[in-house]
């Protein structure tokens, strides 16, 4: 029986190098095809971000269009109304104009140059059943031939048309038509009586387009009153009527003028959704049988009617046309792809010189210590390598130019030895998470003054055999904390005299704030002597003074009490910047409720939707809060009044970068945004005080209070649709936590 050498079935190590160097081409290919699918993937999705990207924004600027484009409609019925707002105001200069006077004032209008939609500009009388024969008299008589009123029949109000011009065929035969007569226009018309504003009606067919009606027809409607006034009542508005300004116009012809050719290609429907029902008022050619890639819709009231805009774009080919562009980007993707594949198989090829560059990397790391032995021996910095117990095991010439002594008297010594032990010193230093620990000592110099030095003990590992625990860094800072010792001073110095500057400018805020209030109380005294003089004046010698006379002495005692109320203002303003805050619990909620039944109390014929949220708790100064309720209240209500209905809402919302800020918000007069700045200034107003009383003091007021507490106030508004004010406070914490 024979043995074999267990030699000669054991793996050499030639036979390991061969197998490993068979495996390592094989991973390269791998991961070249791994880059391969990672970068098509990369590619594809990069082209579906980008494609989204493009429909995103185009999507976004045709939804821009369609804002454009509701805006012109918008502004457009405006316009119309301006116009009939202008035979109204010639009703207020003239009792009844007369024919000439009308066919003057539109002709003046040029009403067939600047809009073209409209027929004209008409005017129909209120006319009771009991008083028509009276105005076909009065008709007659005034030379203008028998007015026959149409359709026939009796009713208890008519509202023939009188006056319409410019005098085409079409609209001399309208003369005399009832208008009061058909449904639709009926609705306007009572509205726009009822509520004294301006009323849109409903899809109408106009008396010029004869039995077929040419295009859709609208009518805009405003009420006349005797004077040419608003009367406050619905009653009196029922009274005093007079009559209706309209202007009637094409459908059609309205969105073409209105749009000017600027926005011919935009494809949209407009639908009245009055009523309960939407009516189709105008469609744009070309909508039918087209896949828009966009839709959008726009809802908004106008002139007492709720209309709807559908809107739709072109197909996707036409609506984004950068798409064919993303198609290029994509094969640049793919060739960009290969492109990666070929260099990760360039890459896996040169493996082998990456290992072989490894070996010599081993190498120069042997040669490490040799370059970390010149870095100890020419650095301009003490340096010691200490063994376990702390002794000298090697020095560097800087460590012995320090202490003053030679690198072989340093070697074998405890460090320890060099330093000078004060008390508190053995404690001083902070230690990192590494294990580097760093001081400051007083270094014993040989036959010298000592040094303060910065010690830095970080470990080192030695070789193997070799008692090497740490290495020791020591530079010498002693002109450097003379330095900083004299910076100290300095700013204590400065410290010093920042706080002296400090309370010289607190001193003449008080001198300033005490002046305001010392002047505004000497001012009364000379204003007592005009108002009280001013007032025996009118009372004992007004039979002595002619109409001028009295009506100046008038203004006088007005300007003193004008003057009274600036100056209680300038006081209130004096008294919110002295007083000290009492900070506690505030509801809000509570204070505005209790805020708003105080005005309905004032005016309880006014109807006012008022929403607050619940539970809005803040901890401030709640005399000086509720200051700031009541201005901002008070002004929401003071400037809706002519709002039918009108809003107010006050309640806490969360900003997007987190925080919460109160809000409040009415649909009244509004503010031209341009102006923002100017409604926190003292005396500064937007409005005239014969439309709304006020002395420009409560939005200051308010921003001053807003500010004692830390907070913020800014407002945002347009002129006519009302503003909104949003402050921040320090909220309260919910309770129980």
């Amino acid at each position: 029986m024979t043995t074999s050498d267990p030699a000669e079935h054991a793996p050499s190590a030639s036979d390991d190098d061969a197998e490993l160097a068979g495996l390592m081409p094989r991973r390269g290919y791998l991961l070249a095809l791994g880059v391969l699918i990672g970068s098509l993937i990369l590619v594809f999705t990069a082209w579906r971000i980008a494609r989204d990207r493009e429909l995103r924004s185009a999507q976004a600027e045709f939804v821009g269009r369609t804002v454009q484009v509701t805006e012109l409609i918008q502004q457009r019925l405006v316009n119309y109304e301006l116009v009939a707002r202008g035979g109204v105001s010639l009703f207020a200069s003239v009792q009844r104009p007369t024919a000439e006077q009308w066919r003057a004032y539109v002709d003046g209008m040029n009403m067939q140059r600047r809009f073209p939609a409209t027929l004209g500009l008409g005017f129909a009388g209120y006319v009771p059943q009991r008083l028509l024969v009276q105005l076909q008299n009065e008709w007659r008589d005034a030379g203008y031939g028998l007015l026959t009123v149409r359709p026939q029949g009796v009713r208890e109000v008519y509202a023939p048309v009188l006056f319409l011009e410019p005098k085409t065929p079409a609209n001399v035969a309208a003369i005399g038509y009832d208008i009061h007569s058909e449904a639709v226009r009926r609705e306007a018309m009572i509205a726009a009586m009822d509520s004294g504003q301006a009323r849109l009606s409903g899809k109408i067919h106009l008396i010029q387009d004869g039995p077929q009606p040419l295009s859709t027809g609208l009518l805009l409607t405003l009420p006349v009153y005797l004077g040419g006034g608003r009367p406050q009542s619905e009653s009196l508005r029922r009274a005093e009527m007079q009559g209706w300004v309209y202007v009637p116009f094409r459908m059609e012809r309205f969105v073409q003028t209105t749009l000017g050719g600027s926005h011919d290609d935009m494809l949209f429907r407009i639908y009245d959704r009055s009523g309960g029902r939407d009516t189709l008022l105008y469609e744009a050619p070309g909508m039918k049988g087209q896949a828009a890639a966009f839709v959008h819709r726009v809802s908004f009231d106008i002139y007492g009617r709720s209309w709807r805009i559908d809107y739709q774009s072109a197909p996707v080919e036409q609506a984004v046309p950068r798409l064919a562009g993303l198609r290029n980007m994509f094969a640049l993707g793919l060739f960009s792809s290969l492109l990666l594949y070929g260099i990760a198989l360039m890459l896996a090829r040169t493996e082998s010189r990456a290992r072989n560059i490894a070996v010599r990397m081993t190498e120069d790391f042997r040669r490490s210590e040799a370059r970390f032995r010149s870095a100890m021996q020419y650095s301009a910095i003490g340096k010691a390598l200490l063994d376990s117990e702390g002794r000298i095991v090697d020095a560097n010439p800087s460590l012995a130019g320090i202490v003053g002594t030679g690198i072989g008297q340093l070697r074998g010594r405890r460090f320890e030895e060099l330093l000078e032990h004060d008390d508190g010193d053995e404690g001083d230093g902070r230690t990192d998470e590494d294990g580097v620990h760093r001081a400051t000592r007083r270094l014993h110099r040989e036959h010298g003054v000592a040094r303060q030095v910065q010690l830095t003990y970080s470990p080192v590992p030695g070789n193997v055999g070799q008692d090497i625990a740490g290495l020791v860094q020591v530079e010498d800072v002693t002109e450097r904390l003379r330095a900083e010792a004299r910076v100290h001073a300095l700013n204590r110095t400065l410290e010093a005299r920042v706080a002296l500057r400090t309370r010289e400018l607190s001193q003449a805020n008080q001198e300033l704030e005490a002046f305001a209030y010392s002047v505004s109380h000497d001012l009364r005294a000379p204003l007592r002597a005009i108002d009280g003089f001013s007032r025996i004046l009118g009372e004992k010698y007004a039979d002595r003074l002619d109409a001028p006379g009295r009506d100046y002495l008038g203004r006088v005692r007005k300007a003193a009490a004008r003057m009274g109320d600036l100056i209680d203002a300038l006081l209130k303003m004096s008294r919110l910047s002295r007083g000290e805050l009492k900070h506690e619990s505030v509801d809000l909620s509570r204070v505005a409720a209790e805020v708003i039944d105080e005005l309905r109390v004032g005016e309880p014929q006014r109807a006012v939707e008022v929403r607050i949220d619940p539970d809005m708790r803040v901890t401030g100064d709640a005399s000086l809060l509720r200051n700031l309720l009541g201005n901002l209240l008070g002004n929401a209500w003071k400037f809706s009044r002519d709002r039918d209905p009108a809003r107010i809402e006050f309640g806490l919302r969360e900003l997007p970068g987190g925080g919460r800020e109160f809000y409040l918000s009415d649909n009244g007069t509004g503010f031209p945004q341009a102006y923002v700045d100017k409604l926190f200034r003292p005396f500064q107003r937007l409005h005239n005080v014969e439309d709304f009383a006020g002395h420009g003091i409560g939005l200051a007021s308010v921003k001053r209070i807003v500010e004692r507490h830390g907070g913020s106030i800014r407002a945002e508004g347009r002129e006519g649709e009302g503003a909104t004010f949003f402050f921040t406070l320090p909220l309260e914490a919910p309770r129980g936590e």
